[in-house]
């Protein structure tokens, strides 16, 4: 048969056209077929039926001289390697060849040839071929099927930045008239010399402080805080300030916020089908008190991916401490899902599509989604790669059921011991239940149509004790709690999906990871588990290098208000490369020797003079580094939603300490928002913004005029807008109106009398600063004319309430108040 040259009548691409080139599976996730050695019968059948098909309309766009993506059908190697969607031909296998799929001509997104179908008797003989095995030629010899090779180029991609290994640089030697104190200062010092810049000097105290305690509890300083740092002249003055705020139980609502927005953390699905989260709030309180128990980083990213399996493999059994780690798992059950989808085999792979998502860009800082339908189009990221990882979670049980409408996993709280309890009181409760049932049934059956009051006593007795022993079984076996959380499921490998698509599968491929992340030794999974333990293993491995960097990038961008990669989420090629690429290595060394962390990390940064520098605009630096790359000065940053929330209750007073559980009244499975009338959602609650409900599709109006995050997907970066109902927020909402008020009647409580100290007071509560002689002044006449103004509308009490109050509304809406320096 002629194997050089042909021209085609028609044209087989599979799934070559409908995949734009990337970059195709690595051979170690590709399950490679083993046909065995033809017989001469075989190759007859072959070189009579089947050649002379694939010759005369595949092999001119996919054979010697040209391989449209990659995918060649002139050798059997090329066709069990494939093209970029797996192998065109699975021997023994016709239901997932993609050649047969492709010429079958059953979906729309897969039609070849394209310029006219097969016949059915030419089809036919495809499917017979492919049933008996493809019999090729290339089989014959020894090792003559080779499989497919990546045509990545692994060397040159770990050659990317982000892909290198984590190194610790050596801490530069600059030369300063003191010295750096911190090695930041001294990573930073260096940029600044060479791009021409000269630093700020450190910012006042009262700056400092202010900056310091909002960074770390999202709340002002008290007056009391100030005064006691100002009085403070030890070289350690600042330091005991930052240990005394980290240690406060308010830095683990600070800072859980900040990861509950990376993993779009919510209170409900949000999508088709609002259903509640009811037990999401035990995830969002597991985050904070990881944070203020400083949990190391590595045991908190293990714990939200396989923290069911961590507790197993502990050998404990039903510890408060197993339980958090059990709840820790709900990261990957928050997610917004099409819960009404007809489709489940859909409905579970798009979930597995957001958890891989969410996950990808959380802890890696890469879009791995993007591969879900196509090899990425610019990080080395294959499509098996994806489904690699889809496997893992495939093979991990997030749903409880997938039918309409579906409910996520959720997992008893409880011992065993605890859970058998349960059910022997339920059972005797029950049992109790049935006689007391079946005492009322014989009465009325003896005395019909008579009120159980007119029973005889003896009846009246026992029901009376009946009752009074289901109550106390009642009371005695209460609901056990539950929470959002994931476990083991069906282990099983995925086959790749062609454009994403569950109705056309592809070869199926091995649970692991990307194979430009692969460590030296590869994930050993056995076929009785999911996975979920090794990824969450690897994902913090020293030997990984996007783990620690994207972490230590997260509280660094929390900080200064810009990462040093500023695009936060994504270290791929489309992101951002990084500022201080040496410093960011040094940080995430850094937070691995120091035990994974976040309070010693925090401690280095704000000890640091870079992070201490007044925000002051010099010209002549602002004209070289207008956007403040380089760190000279500090940013000023505009408080977030919940700070400045929290912030209006904490200094009227109103705010509420204590620690928050469920916000939502509303029964589990059942729907909070549905676009029409029915709204079950309240933010009326006075304890932290970080406890009230994040309703999907109806978030707070108050936090989205201040660019709160949209829970939907991971945001590790929020904007910072200035619109104009903004401003009329600050003028006319209750929050604004009613803490204003309390401030109010706060200072007339403690300076009854004086009222220039009291202004004194409201300068201190908001601004952590007196006010000026001028300010004072001014104040006082503005509260004086308005008092006068007011007094011919209302009583004078009144009139003076609300004098106070618009004094206090001003200061609460000031652009002092409103930003940190």
């Amino acid at each position: 048969m002629p194997t050089s040259k042909f021209v085609p009548e028609t044209i087989l691409h599979v799934s070559l056209v409908l995949i734009a080139l990337g970059i195709v599976p690595n051979a170690s996730h590709v399950n490679a077929a083993e046909p065995a050695a033809p017989s001469s019968q075989d190759l007859s059948f072959f070189e009579a039926k089947i050649r002379p098909l694939l010759v005369t309309h595949c092999i001119d766009c996919h054979g010697a001289d040209t391989q449209e993506s990659s995918l060649r059908v002139d050798t059997m190697s090329g066709m069990l390697g494939g093209g970029e969607s797996g192998a065109a031909v699975i021997p023994k296998d016709p239901k997932h060849s993609l050649l047969l799929a492709a010429v079958q001509y059953d979906n729309d997104h897969l039609k070849m040839p394209p310029d006219g179908k097969m016949s059915d008797a030419q089809i036919k003989l495809l499917q017979q071929w492919i049933q008996m095995g493809a019999p090729h030629p290339d089989l014959l010899g020894k090792n003559a099927v080779e499989p497919r090779r990546s045509p990545i180029d692994m060397k040159a991609a770990r050659n990317y930045w982000a892909f290198r290994p984590v190194e610790r640089p050596a801490v530069p030697a600059v030369e300063a008239s003191a010295g750096p104190r911190n090695p930041i200062d001294a990573f930073i010092e260096a940029a600044l010399i060479r791009e021409g810049l000269v630093p700020n000097v450190a910012a006042d105290r009262r700056t400092l402080i202010r900056r310091a305690t909002f960074d770390l509890t999202g709340l002002p300083p008290t007056p009391e805080q100030v005064a006691a740092f100002l009085a403070d002249e030890s070289p350690d003055a600042f330091a005991k300030v930052v240990d005394r705020l980290l240690a406060s139980t308010e830095y683990g609502r600070r800072w859980g916020r900040h990861w509950l927005d990376v993993v779009r953390y919510a209170d409900s699905n949000g999508l088709d089908e609002n259903q509640a989260f009811v037990d999401a709030w035990r995830y969002r309180n597991y985050v904070i008190d990881a944070m203020n128990e400083d949990k190391p980083f590595d045991q908190f990213v293990m714990e939200q991916v396989a923290g069911d399996l961590l507790a197993d493999s502990s050998g404990s059994s039903g510890s408060p401490k197993d339980f958090d780690a059990v709840v820790a798992t709900g990261f990957l059950t928050l997610g917004p899902k099409v819960l009404a989808e007809k489709d489940t085999v859909k409905m579970e792979m798009d979930i597995i599509d957001e958890q891989i998502d969410t996950l990808g860009q959380a802890f890696l800082g890469l879009t791995i989604a993007c591969a879900r339908c196509h090899d990425h189009k610019f990080d080395p990221i294959s499509t098996a790669d994806y489904y690699a990882m889809a496997g893992i979670f495939k093979s991990t049980q997030s749903m409880q059921s997938l039918k309409t409408v579906a409910k996520y996993n959720e997992k008893v709280l409880a011992t065993e011991a605890e859970v058998q309890r349960k059910a022997q009181l339920d059972q005797s409760r029950k049992e109790k239940q049935a006689e007391l049932d079946k005492l009322v049934k014989a009465t009325k059956q003896t005395q019909p149509g008579i009120e159980e009051k007119s029973y005889p006593a003896e009846v009246q007795q026992q029901l009376a004790e009946l009752r009074q022993q289901i109550a106390a079984l009642t009371d005695q076996a209460p609901s056990l709690p539950t929470a959002m959380a994931v476990e083991e499921g069906t282990p099983e490998n995925v086959r790749i999906h062609v454009r994403g698509s569950h109705l056309i599968l592809g070869q199926q491929v091995e649970r692991g990871v990307p194979a430009v992340l692969q460590l030296r030794d590869s994930l050993e999974i056995s076929d009785g588990e999911s996975g979920r333990l090794q990824l969450a293993k690897w994902l913090v491995h020293p030997e990984n290098p996007l783990t620690a960097r994207v972490a230590v990038n997260r509280v660094w961008r929390w900080h200064f208000g810009t990462g040093l990669v500023s695009s936060t989420d994504n270290f791929g090629k489309l992101g951002d490369t990084p500022s201080h690429p040496r410093l960011l290595d040094w940080l995430a060394t850094e937070l691995v020797a120091g035990g994974w962390s976040l309070k010693k990390l925090h401690r280095q940064i704000m000890l640091s003079d870079t992070y201490q520098r007044s925000s002051a605009v010099d010209p002549e630096s602002a004209a070289i580094d207008p956007e403040n790359r380089w760190y000279w000065r500090a940013n000023v940053q505009r408080l977030q939603a919940e700070a400045l929330r929290d912030s209006l209750l904490y200094v009227s007073g109103k705010l509420d300490p204590t620690q928050g559980s469920s916000v939502l009244a509303v029964e589990k499975w059942k729907l909070v928002f549905d676009h029409t009338s029915k709204d079950d959602t309240s933010y009326d609650s006075l304890r932290r913004a970080v406890y009230l409900p994040v309703i999907r599709n109806n978030l707070y109006d108050g936090f989205m005029l201040f660019d709160y995050a949209t829970a939907d997907t991971t945001q590790g970066d929020r904007p910072t807008s200035t619109v104009a109902p903004q401003a009329l927020f600050t003028m006319n909402s209750p929050l604004f109106l009613d803490s204003a008020e309390a401030l109010a009647e706060r200072l007339k409580q403690q300076e009854p009398t004086d009222d220039a100290q009291r202004i004194g007071l409201l300068y201190q509560l908001t601004l952590a600063r007196p006010p000026q002689e001028h300010e004072v002044t001014r104040l006082l006449q503005t509260i004086e004319q308005l008092e006068n103004a007011l007094q011919s509308q209302m009583e004078p009490d009144q009139a003076h309430r609300q004098a106070w109050a618009a004094a206090c509304q001003c200061l609460l809406g000031s652009n002092e108040f409103l930003y940190v320096e």
